[in-house]
């Protein structure tokens, strides 16, 4: 049971976030924030505490703020980004962090970590090796994790940005899967949800509660969470998607 959320709110220095489709168009900031507001709105839906950060103009990117934090039930682990641009967001969560968690670690120097990569399955993590998450930084996880009666394994992958992009877990065994991860040997015990090649980008989905966030656009997707029984809510992200953000990436949820 999910009991709480952090959000940090987009500044207007998104626009110039980092961005791996240019073809999608430079976003409107309008937009997003009133797509920000629709985004807390259901997280508040899913009977979650919401807190909400005040945007920080010095880090463009700082509204995905999944990826400066990984949560678990024990502790949490503050992330060391390996984006340059987002060298120091970071340091900025550390002492919101501490007012829900007694324990936390710390992923250093040469390991690079973001929440993006990182996804739990009860008390395991599966981490991904992505250009923002190394070896190093993974396997400093992986060890905290066991420190904690935890454990956690490394997926490699080639094509996706974050480990996020192309997986949700649903529970129940139920895994969204889209792209390099539908024939992962490292999922194949999975009650697998595959995801159509023209909705790849819905993969990116959060189980909160008792529903399912999903983003808008993506009928194909909606309708397989649907028909095995989940509940679902529309979130429109269209905004973050041009600087290649998704739904799990705006919120730290614990």
């Amino acid at each position: 049971m999910f009991k709480n959320a952090i959000v940090r709110r987009p500044g207007y220095s998104l626009v110039n976030g980092i961005t791996s489709s240019p073809e999608l168009g430079k976003m409107d900031y309008r937009i997003a924030i009133k797509q920000h507001d629709a985004y807390i709105e259901a997280l508040r839906f899913c009977g979650v505490e919401v807190t909400i950060l005040e945007a920080d103009e010095r880090f463009p990117d700082s509204c995905f703020v999944e990826d400066v934090a990984v949560c678990t039930k024990k502790f949490a682990v503050i992330t060391n980004p390996g984006a340059s641009s987002r060298k120091g967001e970071e340091k900025e969560i550390i002492e919101v962090i501490k007012k829900f968690y007694n324990n936390l670690e710390y992923i250093k120097e040469p390991g690079t970590l973001e929440g993006g990569d990182v996804m739990m399955v009860k008390d395991h993590f599966y981490i991904g090796l992505s250009k923002r998450t190394n070896k190093e930084g993974a396997k400093q996880l992986i060890k905290t994790l066991e420190k904690y009666g935890m454990s956690g394994s490394i997926v490699e992958m080639s094509e996706m940005l974050h480990l996020k992009s192309g997986l949700a877990y649903l529970e129940g065994n139920f895994l969204l899967v889209s792209g390099e991860f539908i024939n992962k040997l490292e999922f194949e015990g999975f009650n697998k949800i595959i995801i159509d090649e023209d909705e790849t980008y819905s993969a990116n989905c959060i189980r909160l509660n008792d529903y399912v966030l999903v983003p808008a656009g993506y009928p194909k997707t909606k309708e397989k969470i649907e028909t095995i029984g989940f509940k679902t809510i529309v979130v429109d992200t269209s905004e973050y998607r041009k600087v290649d953000g998704g739904l799990s990436c705006l919120s730290l949820r614990f």
